[in-house]
């Protein structure tokens, strides 16, 4: 199943911009989570520097992709940032060939391996150590993160 990424680095025409910007990008979250074809989205500050900043967003498939840039919110949301608050937006568009796992047990040292579909991301990485039954930390969704994620039913993954 082929997935595709999308990775956006952005500098906001001022501080100011930046910060009207997280109110508008806070509310993504609840557009995005309607979006059969949407599996992740974080954003962070580049720690070399700090006006770069950085997304990078999983989906199902090309149409996804494309059906998020239709969706009127975000839709939107480009028009007001384009609007002068963003001074420069790169965009680079990719399919993904493969994810691994790899995962040490600090517990029992047990060491895992494994390919597993990005599509299924929260449910392998909420798995437990095969051998110690070790629960692996997940980051949930947080009101005030900037990362959104979920799975997909493999059954409802387009092929493109």
């Amino acid at each position: 199943m082929p997935i595709y990424l999308s990775m956006q680095r952005v500098r906001f025409s001022s501080p100011d911009a930046y910060e009207k910007f997280k109110v508008v990008f806070g509310d993504t979250r609840h557009h995005l989570m309607k979006l059969p074809g949407f599996l992740h989205l974080t954003w962070w500050e580049h720690p070399d520097d700090p006006t770069w900043f950085n997304e990078c967003s999983f989906w199902t498939s090309k149409k996804a992709l494309y059906d998020w840039h239709m969706d009127t919110y975000h839709k939107h949301a480009k028009a007001w940032a384009a609007n002068g608050a963003i001074m420069e937006d790169i965009i680079t568009n990719f399919e993904l060939v493969g994810t691994r796992l790899l995962r040490i047990c600090p517990t029992c040292g047990e060491l895992q391996d494994k390919k597993y579909e990005l599509a299924q991301e929260q449910a392998v990485l909420a798995e437990q150590c095969p051998n110690c039954g070790f629960h692996f930390p997940v980051l949930g969704e947080q009101p005030s993160s900037f990362a959104v994620f979920k799975d997909v039913d493999p059954a409802l993954v387009a092929q493109d």
